[in-house]
């Protein structure tokens, strides 16, 4: 969850209306994407995305009424990606809790890409900690989501198990290590982080149930 490997379109939620996609829009959106992600999305100007895709201020604003209407396509790219990458773990997965393993196992990966700065959302609730503004609004829905389907993946692996846990306390529990991991992991070593996240995971599937 929350670390961009591509742009993507930014569905569900769509695009503005009167704003469709085009080779400029996605241009624009892609070079955000990189810079917000690697350096901070208040770090990074309106002139600095523009020099660097490059494009004009007026094909920006054609676009983009403002640089918020960028950042809310920016992480609802993230959301997307992230939300494919789930949904193809739980339709290939012979089992849930092999899904599980899938989604941690991704969590796992992107600790060790070259390019990894942490997770994209909780960076984003960093710069915006207001919990009425639109930015923090897109970062609450997506790890709403993300709980939800976790809470849902782990009731189908306890079943009606006599040492049942509760799935939602092991869906907030991963997401919980998910982000531990994200934020350790450049000061504790990815191996080593990867490595703990990894086993908490498979303690979830194995000592709740």
């Amino acid at each position: 969850m929350g670390t961009p490997t591509r742009s993507a379109p930014d569905r569900p939620n769509g695009n503005p209306a009167g704003h469709g996609r085009s080779e400029a829009r996605d241009r624009l959106l892609s070079t955000a994407s990189q810079l917000f992600y690697r350096e901070g999305i208040r770090a990074v100007g309106v002139e600095r995305i523009l020099a660097e895709a490059p494009a004009t201020r007026a094909t920006f604003y054609r676009h983009f009424p403002s640089k918020e209407d960028l950042v809310l396509a920016y992480l609802r790219g993230v959301d997307v990606h992230t939300r494919d990458g789930v949904q193809a773990a739980i339709e290939t997965a012979p089992s849930s809790a092999d899904a599980l393993r899938t989604i941690g196992a991704a969590v796992a990966d992107d600790l060790a890409r070259p390019e990894f700065r942490g997770c994209a959302f909780l960076k984003a609730a960093a710069e915006y900690p207001d919990p009425t503004d639109p930015v923090r609004q897109v970062v609450l829905e997506h790890r709403a989501w993300y709980v939800t389907t976790l809470t849902d993946l782990f009731a189908q692996v306890f079943g009606n198990s006599p040492r049942r846990g509760k799935p939602e306390h092991a869906a907030r529990h991963f997401v919980m290590m998910r982000d531990g991991a994200m934020s350790g992991a450049h000061l504790d070593g990815v191996d080593s982080v990867g490595a703990a996240f990894h086993r908490g995971v498979e303690g979830l599937l194995t000592v709740l149930h």
